[in-house]
């Protein structure tokens, strides 16, 4: 079961070992989703997209290891940005004003400029 490989630590590691590598982009799209999971308005479907893509983030086995340069986060991406799609109406502004909290904390004030309008969360 999906849930059952995805866990906060295991979230949280990946972030603090490879956030600076994955870069602000993967971080804030994982953030997304990471508090979307949180709100208890999100239904459990939704959360199953969720859990999916972060375990896959959070997994050590990759289609792309995370390990090499420029495109390691790639596939990454593209599974958090595939599960936003889907549950695109549970990332709201409390949950993206949350990752930008984070993302200040972790990357400084050029998170902020967001190149993403916040009303869209691609």
């Amino acid at each position: 079961m999906v849930e059952d490989e995805y866990t906060e630590t295991g979230f949280w590691n990946k972030i603090k070992l490879f956030g600076k590598q994955a870069g602000r982009d993967v971080v804030e799209r994982a953030l997304w989703l990471y508090y979307a999971a949180q709100q208890p308005n999100t239904p459990a479907w939704a959360k199953s997209v969720i859990l999916g893509a972060l375990a896959y983030f959070i997994s050590p086995i990759d289609a792309i290891p995370d390990l090499t340069p420029l495109v390691g986060f790639t596939d990454d991406l593209g599974a958090l940005a595939a599960a936003i799609t889907m549950v695109t109406l549970y990332i709201d502004d409390g949950v993206k004003t949350l990752a930008k909290e984070k993302l200040v904390l972790w990357f400084g004030d050029d998170a902020q400029s967001s190149k993403n309008d916040s009303s869209r969360p691609e």
